[in-house]
């Protein structure tokens, strides 16, 4: 790998294109274990870049605050509230713009680079509402003027805040400038609860259960300054806690070795062959990924408590450093899906909420409100942990854990140009950018087979592989280019972040609105997230015309046990409409 060479798979096209799946994706499994995503040293720099300006933004517009002043006298003012409320509505707009998660080459978006800001303020694009059998006024997919006007109307807003100055004094946080006016918080509120209901994907861009939760306790602050502390607190607990929860599965470890595999701190393939039980013939966890698992998992659960319950001295220090190093930790993997923004977020609340308003605890409660909200947050991670087709794994803080919803679109050349002509996008499928960037369709090729491998070196990988071969009719697989979700998903809706909530039944019945695909044209593999108290996944597969013809269950255990090419995962089907629907 070199600055700006990449490290790309090598391989004898005409022979290894000989290959089954399985064959195909073995050498781009062992490449993955020793490389990674292959990137370029400049690539990786171009995200430190995009970090260092996404907190330059932050620091500016803490400036921008009548009272705040000091480019390098950051003591006088980092703990004051308005500052963390700023930050709060930044990272917002950063994310809902599509500047954060999901954004560059490294969340398979090449051309444009991101989505979000362009799809959202075009009317004919798809929109996904989560309830629209319930909810008035929120029938239909398609994006309307009234949608892009609302979005909009959410972006001027957050700007609005961010230009303004605080309320005044407050001498019970030791405040001298105050906080924004309560008016632009419920304003954001509003038009983030209305775009959501008209539109999932962009609540879950916004980062809504994070940035959105944050926003409901500045609230508090109409009762009392303290109040919302506390709240932004428990707000950070439940993410924790809640994400180290779901840490608690047989899929874990394999995120450790994927994301260390991919790693540019990690940098010999000495090193990372030892996340691996045995390279090159034994690629699950080994035992230095099953430890870092496991701790931290132990670090993200209990390290929090000590931080809430220590109010300041040695302890509270301890713990502090313990956290940033965590988030450093993930941050400078640079992992997939790129949520590097969001690390330097969490960063922050340690510094400037457990740190800077350190003697805040419970017994300076004015109201059960702060209380309220952090038992809203903890059921909704508890749904979204028993019931993971019901909850995105967004709100069910299910970060980082190895256990979400995916799915994988196996279709024919026909329906991909019925995709390119029936859509409103911005983006081509990612077949073509791929030939755009490589050079080539057998380079193209490689690397589409690299993504698979990337997927298969996950848990679910196993068994989506193993069901795309049940959902192609028999004796037709070579008719079909078998497509990732999330990169279809990127090009549908405008946003991806490994979230199959956003590519399920709904999106299939959305583009066979617009693309009219004939029976057998598109056949998609749906696997659920595994439930917490459940050691299985559902699946389903669907026809994109006559809708599903089979669901059943996979076993976790024999997903763990196999290696990422063995595509042999036993399934107990619970329906199946015949051979005539397959």
């Amino acid at each position: 790998m070199g600055f700006l060479k990449p490290d790309l798979p090598q391989v004898d096209y005409p022979e290894w294109s000989k290959g089954t799946r399985s064959e195909r994706i073995q050498p781009l499994a062992r490449h993955w274990a020793e490389v990674g995503f292959g990137t370029p040293i400049a690539l990786h720099l171009f995200y430190v870049v995009k970090i260092l300006l996404y907190i330059l933004g932050g620091w500016l517009f803490a400036l921008a605050t009548n009272g705040i002043e000091g480019f390098t006298d950051v003591g006088s003012w980092w703990t004051e509230p308005i500052v963390f409320q700023k930050v709060v509505l930044f990272t917002m707009l950063f994310e809902v713009t599509g500047l954060g998660c999901g954004f560059g080459p490294l969340n398979n978006r090449f051309f444009p680079p991101m989505g979000s800001i362009l799809y959202w303020l075009r009317p004919g694009t798809i929109r996904l509402p989560p309830w629209p059998g319930r909810i008035p006024l929120t029938k239909g997919t398609a994006r309307t003027p009234l949608d892009a006007g609302l979005y909009g109307a959410l972006l001027v807003i957050l700007l609005v805040a961010l230009f303004s100055d605080g309320t005044g004094p407050i001498p019970a946080i030791n405040s001298t400038v105050g906080l924004l006016p309560m008016w632009q918080i419920w304003t954001v509120l509003g038009l983030l609860a209305v775009l959501g209901l008209r539109d999932k994907v962009i609540f879950l861009a916004a980062r809504g259960e994070v940035y959105g939760s944050f926003t409901v306790a500045f609230l508090f602050a109409g009762v009392s300054a303290v109040d919302m502390i506390l709240a932004a607190k428990l707000v950070c607990m439940v993410i924790w806690i809640g994400a180290a929860t779901s840490k608690l599965n047989k899929h874990f470890p394999f995120v450790i070795s994927t994301m260390m595999s991919n790693s540019p701190i990690v940098r010999t393939k000495r090193l990372k062959r030892m996340f691996f039980e045995h390279f090159p013939d034994d690629l699950r966890p080994g035992r230095v990924s099953r430890f870092v698992a496991h701790f931290s998992t132990v670090v993200e659960g209990l390290v929090p408590v000590v931080l809430f319950f220590s109010h300041g001295g040695w302890p509270t220090a301890i713990a502090a450093f313990v956290m940033v190093c965590f988030h450093l930790g993930i941050l400078t993997s640079i992992p997939m899906g790129v949520p590097l923004e969001w690390n330097v977020f969490m960063i922050f609340c340690v510094l400037t909420l457990f740190v800077g308003h350190a003697g805040i605890g419970l017994s300076d409660l004015t109201s059960p409100l702060p209380l309220v909200l952090f038992a809203v947050l903890a059921v909704t991670v508890a749904l979204g942990n028993l019931f993971p087709r019901k909850v995105s794994f967004l709100p069910g803080m299910r970060y980082y854990a190895g256990n979400w919803d995916t799915t994988q679109w196996c279709m024919k050349p026909s329906a991909l140009e019925k995709i390119d002509n029936g859509l409103v996008s911005i983006a081509s499928m990612p077949q073509s950018q791929l030939e755009k960037i490589y050079g080539s369709p057998e380079q193209a090729e490689v690397m589409l087979y690299s993504g698979y491998a990337f997927r298969s070196m996950n848990t679910h990988g196993r068994a989506l592989f193993t069901l795309v071969e049940r959902a192609m009719p028999a004796g037709h697989q070579g008719e079909y280019v078998v497509t990732e979700g999330e990169r279809l998903c990127s090009t549908a809706v405008g946003w991806n972040f490994g979230d199959g909530h956003m590519h399920n039944e709904q999106l299939i019945a959305a583009m066979q609105e617009r693309c009219h695909f004939e029976p057998g044209e598109v056949r998609v593999v749906l696997l659920d997230g595994q439930p917490i108290h459940r050691q299985t996944q559902e699946y389903r597969l669907v026809d994109a015309a006559t809708g599903e013809f089979e669901r059943g269950v996979v076993q976790v255990a024999d997903m763990v046990t196999r290696q990422p090419w063995d595509y042999t995962v036993p399934v107990q089907v619970y329906r199946n409409a015949g051979a005539d629907a397959r």
